[in-house]
């Protein structure tokens, strides 16, 4: 971030231009040079009720320069640690180009930008957009190694085929599982009405998955819960905002009564960014219209945020 104070401007939240936490705009992809990457996925084709994740990326960028204050990271008195401090690169590289109608498409330009993003060896974090987008960026990382792929999401979508449907916003786990890379997932918050049938679910634990509920990860606690994520796995996080309850991020387009609240994923974050190597970062289904007051996303920016300071403080780097 550039040292706004000695520059002799103030540079408050609200001026300037939003990219995430006001930090760098990289146009060009081949010119990537940091620790991490932000990309947009501005796409919500793959909705099956409400559309408008589209402006996730948008809402999510606005509502992260509002901790955009200062220069020199953010001290954590709880954890007696600065997080994010200027030796952390952080640069905002776009969004994917998105061909309304076509998935396809849409689709390879998102996979294009996370492609860049690993070349470049930054960590890349995908703003959508509907989960379908977790598609493109699972598949970038064919030839990377393998991954296990830790969901916090309200629905299993490990949806098969329903109409010919294969990559739509029910679909995600299942063609992620397929994936002869993704040993295995972990997928926390499923709950209520699922966006998967029985038959599902019985597919997803012969393909590895452990389901856990919001109840059941409350049961078992953040040590716990971590804990079941394989030792020594090489993780890729996808976080779909509707694991969170309503009551605090209302702006989305499948709510689920009965989430998490914000610590609660917030402490499993922080266990998993100190217990295993994070890969990758998509956050999902942030719907900006359904919340006029802009708490979901404030929510979904101030969770990418501090999860990066997470990673980067549990790798030596602040």
């Amino acid at each position: 971030m550039a040292n706004s104070y000695d520059s002799g401007r103030l540079d408050l939240p609200f001026v300037g231009i939003s990219t995430f936490g006001k930090r760098p705009y990289v146009s060009d992809w081949s010119a990537i040079d940091a620790d991490v990457a932000i990309l947009g996925a501005p796409f919500d084709f793959g909705t099956q009720w409400r559309s408008g994740a589209r402006f996730g990326p948008r809402g999510v960028r606005e509502a992260s320069t509002l901790f955009s204050f200062g220069h020199a990271g953010a001290y954590d008195h709880e954890d007696d640690a600065t997080y994010l401090p200027g030796s952390v690169r952080i640069v905002d590289i776009g969004d994917a180009d998105i061909v309304h109608t076509d998935t396809e498409k849409s689709h390879t330009n998102i996979e294009a930008g996370v492609r860049a993003i690993l070349d470049a060896g930054a960590l890349p974090v995908t703003i959508g957009g509907d989960h379908s987008i977790n598609i493109p960026c699972i598949r970038a990382f064919d030839g990377q190694g393998d991954i296990h792929v830790l969901q916090i999401d309200a629905h299993l979508d490990f949806v098969d085929e329903r109409h010919g449907v294969r990559h739509g916003h029910g679909n995600p786990m299942r063609r992620a599982a397929e994936q002869p890379y993704v040993t295995g997932l972990t997928q926390v918050g499923i709950r209520n009405v699922s966006s998967t049938a029985k038959e599902g679910y019985d597919d997803a634990r012969a393909m590895g998955s452990d389901i856990l509920s919001v109840r059941q990860a409350r049961t078992l606690g953040t040590k716990a819960l971590a804990a079941r994520i394989p030792a020594g796995a090489r993780l890729y996080i996808t976080i779909d905002i509707d694991a969170f309850c309503p009551s605090i991020a209302p702006g989305t387009g499948t709510p689920s009564h009965g989430g998490f609240l914000y610590y609660e994923v917030l402490e499993l974050m922080q266990a998993v960014a100190q217990s295993h190597d994070i890969v990758g970062i998509d956050l999902v289904e942030v719907a900006p219209d359904y919340d006029p007051t802009g708490s979901t996303s404030i929510l979904a920016a101030q969770l990418l945020l501090n999860t990066l300071g997470f990673i980067f403080h549990a790798r030596g780097d602040g």
